[in-house]
């Protein structure tokens, strides 16, 4: 798989944590990314979060920083496993005032997003990069 292709699925996978994770009123404080190539063999690494968190873009990022921290390059990945750890109830979460107008938009946007795949089913919304990937 090449490396676009690799980050829409692990984009999609990270989108649909996230969410049951909101559905569940819990919050991740750490992930790990296990990695599964056609040679047999299996890569984990695991990451705490800055902040205990349910949101796609908390979640997206320390995915993101574990896939590069494997330094992929020419392994054929068969599967990709994404796992919450050390969870906590979401109401332990601090809300935090946010001076951030973008990050306020993209949550409300989650918001809007999690009431819709509610109404829906779960593939009423995806991100954009996963309606690009090529089978």
């Amino acid at each position: 798989m090449d490396g676009a292709t690799v980050r829409a699925a692990l984009l999609d996978t990270v989108v649909t944590l996230a969410l049951q994770l909101r559905r569940r009123d819990q919050a991740a404080r750490g992930l790990t990314l296990a990695l599964h190539f056609a040679s047999g063999t299996r890569w984990d690494k695991t990451r705490r979060l800055a902040e205990a968190s349910a949101h796609d873009d908390d979640l997206r990022t320390t995915a993101y920083r574990l896939i590069d921290a494997a330094g992929l390059q020419r392994g054929r990945i068969t599967g990709i496993t994404l796992k919450a750890e050390d969870l906590i109830d979401a109401g332990q979460v601090a809300e935090q005032i946010s001076l951030d107008h973008a990050r306020e938009a993209r949550l409300a946007a989650e918001e809007v997003s999690d009431r819709i795949r509610a109404k829906f089913g779960p593939d009423a919304v995806r991100p954009a990069t996963t309606l690009l990937r090529v089978s």
